[in-house]
């Protein structure tokens, strides 16, 4: 019984402070939000009012605004405390303390359209003050002529998004595949109402397509190689000049394109535009057919030399007015004779196959070396040394040392060759001089004196 009477005050005593914290606790929500709460009201009848900042406490004194730190401190009667502040009663002094909230002193507010962040450890304001910043920052606004005025500028600077969708459709509607542009091409070229200025088009956009392997290859599928081959006939030399362009573009490093072409009749073709009257553009992009046709493919060569395609380089060699071939020309024959010799060299290829066999069964069928003798190149190689051109000299050396073994006899005799020889190596040994003061040891002009040495040695031996 006793027991019972003790418990019962301390029961009493637990419930009165619960409900004394709970009362305390919806008195300081209400403290916190009054004293900073704003609200921004506009006067629809009255603007040079600007806006009214009223406080929703009943009081409209102005009321002094607390500045919390970090740290708990003491809150005076009267004060208004900032949003986001931390307020506690100290249960031992019976006062209301105050600290600064999580945010740091920044507060978030919003009013309709307008929002922005406060910083509440700024010195207080007050309701006069509000009013006048507020008030100012109306005035200082842009004005809405201004703000039309540069919108439009911006405007102008650009183009309208629907004249945008208009032309990405158009681009989409141009993208075709390789295959269907030189379907198109091939089209135009062959259409009988197509001027010739649009079929020298068309053959000029294909050449630029069959640089590709596939390309060309699929030239060949479509029957189009034909048709090209049988503009070599045309009698408008600029039809003649564009068709051996795609020719010797197409067949370049593409053996399955060279066998369709030389099947086709192609190089006889070739062989004949060279041999008779035609301008030396036309004849430049003609040497480019054979000259790519010929490359690592010996059937060709051979197929060249019982076509006389020996005698008619030499003819056109010695055409006047030609001069420009002439470096060309040798480098045919020249590309033509190193691709025997190296074939022939053990381990020429990285990985031997089947087919190495009968390459070389096919380059000993190509007898260059005897032809070039019989037409007269011993001495006909040896007028280039005499051009200005450092290019020239050095391909004319090159192609005098391949044909070393048959022509050494030839060279003896010519004294003119002899004679050259000696000014070049005097002149070259100055143009090395000339590199090696600036740094260069092993430069341009020491690799021609090198082929001029050499040329020397091997003439002078029995």
């Amino acid at each position: 019984m006793m027991a019972k009477r003790i418990m019962q005050p301390k029961w009493r005593l637990g419930l009165s402070i619960a409900l004394w914290l709970f009362s305390l606790h919806l008195i300081c929500a209400h403290d916190v939000k009054s004293p900073t709460a704003l609200s921004i009201k506009e006067d629809s009848e009255d603007h040079s009012k600007g806006e009214e900042t009223l406080l929703e406490d009943e009081d409209s004194e102005d009321l002094e605004v607390f500045q919390p730190t970090d740290k708990w401190q003491t809150l005076k009667p009267g004060q208004a405390v900032p949003a986001g502040s931390h307020v506690r009663l100290n249960l031992q002094t019976g006062q209301r303390e105050v600290k600064m909230g999580e945010e740091e002193g920044l507060k978030y507010w919003r009013d309709g359209n307008r929002q922005g962040m406060v910083n509440m450890q700024s010195p207080s304001f007050t309701a006069e003050e509000l009013k006048e910043a507020l008030k100012k920052f109306k005035e200082g606004m842009d004005d809405p002529v201004d703000t039309k005025q540069d919108e439009d500028a911006v405007r102008a600077q650009f183009r309208p998004i629907e004249e945008l969708k208009k032309d990405m459709e158009a681009l989409d509607m141009l993208v075709d595949t390789d295959v269907q542009v030189m379907r198109r091409l091939l089209n135009q070229f062959n259409n009988t109402n197509s001027t010739t200025e649009e079929k020298v088009t068309a053959l000029l956009d294909l050449e630029y397509l069959v640089h590709q392997v596939d390309n060309a290859q699929n030239l060949v599928s479509m029957g189009g190689m034909q048709l090209v081959i049988n503009a070599l006939n045309s009698t408008d030399i600029r039809l003649q000049e564009s068709a051996a362009f795609v020719l010797g573009s197409a067949v370049s490093s593409n053996p399955s394109v060279q066998v369709v072409v030389i099947e086709g009749g192609a190089l006889q073709k070739l062989l004949t535009l060279l041999a008779t009257q035609r301008p030396v553009t036309v004849k430049k992009k003609v040497l480019f057919a054979v000259a790519s046709l010929l490359r690592h493919f010996p059937f060709a060569q051979s197929h060249f030399l019982k076509l006389g395609g020996v005698q008619v380089l030499s003819e056109l060699f010695q055409t006047p007015g030609t001069e420009s071939l002439r470096v060309r020309i040798i480098t045919v024959l020249y590309d033509m004779i190193i691709e025997k010799e190296l074939i022939s060299q053990v381990g020429m290829d990285h990985i031997p196959d089947s087919s190495h066999q009968e390459r070389l069964r096919q380059y000993a069928e190509v007898s260059l070396l005897p032809v070039l003798v019989e037409q007269g190149w011993c001495s006909l190689v040896p007028e280039l040394l005499a051009s200005p051109e450092h290019d020239y000299r050095e391909k004319a050396l090159r192609t005098l040392l391949a044909m070393m073994a048959q022509c050494q006899t030839h060279y003896k005799q010519n004294h003119a060759l002899t004679a050259s020889l000696s000014e070049l190596q005097k002149q070259y040994q100055e143009l090395v001089l000339t590199e090696q003061d600036v740094g260069e040891q092993d430069g341009y002009f020491g690799e021609i004196l090198a082929l001029v040495d050499s040329m020397v040695v091997k003439m002078q031996q029995v």
